[in-house]
């Protein structure tokens, strides 16, 4: 027979209990967890809308957005430090990070249209055409980056080359800002609708635009999510998809985009009506062949690739 201590107490084992359903249905959220990140820019609303909307909390995963100023440069870095499990991101940006050891893989096309950017300098900076700035002094946010890459495929296209030393790396928005100002350095490529406002107040000013010969954005996986978790994986693209079908057919969308990214009415409305979603995973791999040839001959990489190493293939999903 066993004889119990009558001066156990028994609410030892009562808040033992407590504790450990706590920390099993703590540890259950953090598994649930995605990191979704992508730039504070208009191209991102659906994924925000099919956050906020519960979309993707509904297919039981929990969201942690994470807002990358620093563009392509920056999430590709995150992507390296396993600090984020999937972007939004530039598709030129993540090909050539994906060749150059970024350890990830593309998981779906997202935005289809093209990416116009802006070409822009300081408002006492002496160039007034985008023809004047191969030779000049360059503000990008990151090796890597969009504001890094298009200007050199920029210069391919009209025969000229820029050289490394012609880059200046100044983190965001707001670091060219000041390094155009002081005229540290000439030229920085964004996206203008982000940096009309900044135009239209006089602090930067437009010379030129440059079209992204190839779908803009593309979403992206750390290749770790892709090997422990493929299905949750395919779960958020399912919502994000689906989001991106509603809103291309959302009367208010245009309003949606102005009030919360501050841009004109009218702008948002031109650049909404210029631009399309994918409403599918499918990425298509000519356009990949285009990217990887201009990126060889640009020589931001060193040779031609099979472009099959560069997406997530699904045949055991």
């Amino acid at each position: 027979m066993i004889i119990l201590n009558k001066s156990l107490d028994f609410s030892l084992f009562q808040n033992r209990k407590i504790v450990c359903l706590y920390t099993q249905k703590k540890n259950d959220i953090v598994s649930k967890t995605i990191r979704i990140g992508g730039v504070p820019e208009h191209y991102n609303t659906p994924i925000h809308l099919a956050i906020e909307s519960g979309a993707i909390e509904n297919e039981g995963l929990k969201i942690e957005w994470k807002t990358f100023e620093g563009g392509t440069g920056e999430m590709r870095e995150a992507l390296i430090n396993n600090e984020v499990d999937i972007c939004a991101i530039l598709t030129e940006g993540i090909v050539s990070g994906i060749l150059q050891g970024v350890p990830a893989k593309i998981i779906s096309g997202y935005v289809k249209s093209p990416l116009i950017w802006g070409i822009h300098s300081g408002t006492e900076n002496p160039i007034k055409d985008h023809k004047e700035i191969y030779d000049k002094q360059f503000a990008i946010s990151r090796i890597g980056s969009g504001s890094h890459l298009m200007p050199i495929v920029d210069a391919l296209n009209n025969d000229k080359k820029i050289d490394e030393s012609q880059f200046n790396i100044i983190k965001n928005l707001k670091g060219a800002l000041a390094s155009l100002q002081k005229q540290e350095t000439d030229v920085f490529y964004w996206e203008k609708y982000t940096t009309k406002p900044y135009v239209e107040r006089g602090e930067l000013k437009r010379i030129g635009e440059y079209v992204t010969p190839w779908p803009c954005f593309v979403l992206a996986a750390h290749n770790e999510i892709i090997s422990e978790r493929p299905k949750d994986i395919s779960r958020v693209l399912r919502q994000i998809q689906r989001t991106s079908a509603m809103f291309m057919e959302n009367e208010d969308a245009v309003d949606i985009v102005s009030k919360r990214f501050e841009i004109k009415k009218e702008d948002a409305a031109k650049w909404y009506h210029a631009t399309e979603w994918a409403t599918d995973g499918w990425v298509s791999n000519k356009m990949l062949k285009n990217v990887v040839y201009t990126l060889k001959a640009a020589n931001i990489i060193d040779e031609m690739a099979d472009t099959q190493q560069l997406v997530w293939q699904r045949n055991s999903i």
